[in-house]
């Protein structure tokens, strides 16, 4: 297995533990968890519970676009080497944003996002 398709599977996994945190966030502010309406719940989180849903939410929006990139550059035959760093370093961004959103470090968070983006681009770029 390729590095960038050891990342997709990191990256297929890191919702969950971003999704316990919000759990755990979501049963401290309510005392309890809503399993019969969990949406409805989640959209009244404030604070520290928002926030870990919110990443929650774009951990799962990321790995869509990462699986594309990946895919598309494994169909073009990209630089294997270039394509790991560049997986490795979208990897250290994902890991870093849901611990920056919880914390409220917006611009750090930001600055983090745009790096995450930036190794999406290289992904696609590697393929033209």
């Amino acid at each position: 297995m390729t590095t960038p398709l050891r990342c997709l599977v990191i990256l297929a996994f890191l919702p969950y533990p971003i999704a316990w945190v919000a759990g755990f966030l979501r049963h401290r502010q309510f005392g309890s968890l809503d399993n019969k309406h969990p949406r409805q719940q989640q959209a009244q989180l404030e604070g520290p519970g928002a926030r870990a849903q919110a990443a929650h939410a774009n951990a799962w929006e990321a790995l869509a676009v990462f699986t594309a990139a990946v895919v598309v550059t494994h169909l073009a035959n990209a630089d294997a080497d270039r394509a790991a760093r560049l997986s490795q370093w979208f990897v250290a961004t994902r890991i870093l944003h849901p611990i920056l959103y919880v914390a409220n470090l917006d611009v750090l968070r930001s600055i983090v996002f745009v790096g995450g983006l930036g190794c999406l681009v290289g992904l696609f770029g590697l393929a033209f």
